[in-house]
């Protein structure tokens, strides 16, 4: 079984540099000068405890790979890059090849259903980072983050429980999970900070403004009648001890995913697939959204406007929000 990672960032680098040290066949997709840097001089994995650059094969698209019968692909683009990513899959691998969704947000599932026959949903808890070329940053010491797999929209399969073990050699706990969705919805409500971190300078108001955000998407959830109640998910002190989380040289890790977008100045941000996730079901279930829809807005002006993480006043959240 070979691992294709398409999208070889924070969490694609990290994966896929832990499935090659555990001696698995792996192959990256990657774009730009993070592309160019692999290709010129491997791929280099940080951690509390170890730097190593490791001879990764790299492409600029699916259709620079061989393609055989027993890939798997382990998607970990932006939910804004899904559908273009799946329209070169598909054109370069046919729609057999399964797919394993690595990526926030609970919309890629449903859409890459849509193209590929079989698809998997992951939650992915890792603290990675991703912000210079070619290099991807892994701040577990013992672990490197927990993945569980499931088939969507439910139950496991055996090529589910195939990955699970491989990522299990590979310095992550993993399991399969017949209602995988459960869990990113869960994981959902996390990551409706994320925005607010990007955006937002640190302080008080901004620990409100996240938690208003939360507010909403639990309220939201509920009236659609959708489960995201998961103990393991929210525990994040006792994930973090799991897996021994540790500064890299003194530094800490710089910010969530949407922060790191942000901060590398790439034109868009996955806002709209997570706060947006909740603006959808608000709407459709008449609950008000109001802060999730700031945010929305907001995280699209700064991404088209380059601006720095941590610029936008939480009152000014509030005060769009109002």
């Amino acid at each position: 079984m070979r691992f294709v990672i398409f999208g070889a960032g924070a969490i694609g680098g990290v994966v896929g540099a832990r499935l090659h040290q555990a001696g698995f066949e792996v192959a990256l997709i990657a774009r730009g000068a993070h592309l160019e840097a692999i290709r010129r001089d491997g791929l280099t994995l940080l951690t509390p405890v170890e730097r190593v650059t490791l001879p990764l094969p790299v492409a600029a698209d699916p259709a620079d790979t061989e393609w055989s019968g027993d890939d798997v692909v382990l998607l970990a683009t932006k939910s804004q890059d899904t559908i273009a990513a799946l329209t070169a899959l598909r054109a370069a691998a046919g729609t057999a090849v399964p797919v394993v969704c690595l990526q926030n947000g609970v919309e890629n599932e449903r859409v890459t259903l849509r193209v590929m026959d079989r698809v998997y949903g992951a939650v992915v808890m890792a603290p990675t980072a991703h912000l210079e070329p070619g290099t991807v940053e892994s701040y577990g010491a013992q672990l490197s983050g927990m993945v569980d797999v499931g088939r969507y929209p439910d139950g496991v399969d055996r090529r589910c429980e195939e990955v699970c073990a491989a990522l299990s050699a590979s310095r992550f706990t993993s399991r399969p999970v017949p209602d995988v969705m459960r869990l990113k919805y869960a994981k959902l409500l996390l990551n409706l900070g994320n925005a607010v971190q990007a955006l937002c300078e640190p302080g008080e108001r901004r620990d409100e403004l996240a938690e208003l955000a939360r507010a909403e998407g639990e309220a939201a959830l509920v009236a659609a009648g959708i489960e995201h109640v998961a103990a393991e998910i929210t525990d994040i002190d006792a994930r973090w001890t799991q897996m021994d989380v540790r500064d890299i040289g003194g530094r800490r890790r710089a910010g969530s995913s949407t922060w790191q977008s942000l901060a590398r100045g790439t034109g868009a941000l996955e806002t709209d697939y997570l706060n947006g996730e909740i603006v959808l079901q608000g709407r459709r279930h008449g609950v008000a959204t109001p802060v999730n829809q700031a945010l929305c807005r907001l995280a699209a002006r700064a991404a088209r406007e380059g601006r720095a993480p941590g610029s936008i006043p939480a009152t000014d959240v509030l005060a769009v929000a109002a």
